[in-house]
């Protein structure tokens, strides 16, 4: 069995990989260890348009579970401001299960393959560079060449780490996650709720996300605590009346892309390759533009007969451009919040409360010296 392209994961980095990838018309060949794409949800399920305008589609009904105009941002003290994107850039709550198996349905159509309950045990390696997989599939190993693969296996992908990359994160660089999706509770249905607070979420913060016909996607992101994120959603809950009908459990990487994303033969994409928002933990847009991005130049490298790893650096260099600075800023940001603590917090929110974000400057900062000293500090730091 030989392909051009092997891509591991049939998640949104790889089904995305694969798309594009097999619209540029070569042979690709997608593995999924679970038996079915799209399940077990392991996200809050948020994205903006810029996710759809990247895929070159609409946003369907068939997976859109509700739009959002802005947000709600809560401090520990429970006030909170409101915003809405400069862009006026239209947010949305997505039915995951139903979107992740569209994307596989539609690079499907484009021409992939795909191979279900599937893990694969060990790379193929030629003149020192990746050239297939050793997959398990039903039972039986098998053997599958390939002139390339790309891991989108997931946080700490083993696949990349088979090629020799690193992708391994700290344990304060991994957000710890839990989400419920609950019946009962009231929340804006266009207005996805952030809440902060040391006590609240360690390291992190409490969502709420509207889905559809009254149910609500709640769950909490924590770092660097000795007690679980079930510990502190349950607390979080235990001021509302809602019922679960769903729970979700993962790990998000905080800290930036990993150091390298290609090497002979192989790229890495999604959240294997780190491609998370720092700050928010979202990964959906982000990890749609670098496996876009991953799939063509994967197609490039077949077509052109080079896939060294001089070749496939400009897959690196790619997503740098359309997301390094964005991603650069939101973990300087990141690391602001970190030090603040609920104090801290309390004033900033009471400070942005009713104001324009585009219009504070270091000027209007000068307001918050009295009440908040050490917050003016770290805020210039990033101004």
């Amino acid at each position: 069995m030989k392909y051009d392209v092997i891509v591991v994961g049939g998640r949104i980095g790889g089904s995305v990989s694969s798309l594009f990838a097999s619209e540029n018309d070569v042979d690709v060949l997608m593995i999924e260890k679970n038996s079915e794409i799209g399940i077990p949800v392991q996200c809050a399920e948020a994205t903006s348009e810029l996710t759809f305008k990247t895929l070159g589609i609409e946003p369907s009904n068939r997976y859109v579970c509700s739009e959002i105009y802005g947000v709600k941002v809560h401090s520990p003290e429970g006030d909170h401001f409101q915003m809405k994107p400069s862009d006026n850039e239209m947010g949305y709550i997505l039915d995951r299960k139903v979107f992740d198996k569209s994307l596989a349905i539609e690079s499907a159509k484009a021409g992939t393959d795909i191979m279900l309950k599937t893990t694969v045990k060990d790379l193929l390696i030629k003149e020192g560079k990746v050239s297939g997989v050793v997959a398990k599939h039903l039972g039986k190993t098998t053997e599958i060449e390939a002139d390339m693969v790309i891991a989108a296996d997931g946080v700490g992908s083993n696949i990349a780490r088979m090629a020799g990359i690193n992708t391994l994160y700290g344990v304060k660089d991994i957000g710890s996650c839990v989400q419920y999706k609950m019946v009962g509770i009231d929340v804006d249905p266009n207005y996805m709720h952030f809440y902060f607070g040391r006590e609240v979420a360690p390291g992190g913060y409490v969502w709420m996300f509207p889905s559809e016909n009254g149910v609500t996607n709640v769950g909490v992101g924590i770092r660097n605590s000795d007690k679980t994120a079930h510990h502190f959603l349950t607390k979080f809950l235990s001021n509302f009346n809602g019922t679960p009908i769903e729970m979700n459990i993962g790990g998000v990487p905080l800290s930036g892309p990993v150091e390298k994303t290609y090497t002979g033969g192989l790229l890495v994409v999604g959240d294997a390759a780190g491609h998370v928002d720092p700050l928010t933990g979202g990964g959906i847009h982000l990890a749609t533009s670098c496996a876009k991005i991953a799939g063509e130049i994967a197609a490039e490298a077949i077509k052109m007969g080079d896939t060294s790893a001089d070749f496939l650096k400009r897959y690196e260099e790619g997503w740098k451009r359309e997301i390094g600075s964005t991603v650069k800023n939101s973990l300087k940001y990141r690391k602001v919040l970190d030090k603040l603590n609920d104090k801290e917090l309390n004033a900033l929110i009471r400070f942005l409360k009713g104001r324009d974000l585009d219009s504070i400057t270091s000027r209007s900062l000068l307001g918050l010296v009295k009440e908040s000293p050490s917050l003016v500090r770290h805020l210039r730091s990033i101004l």
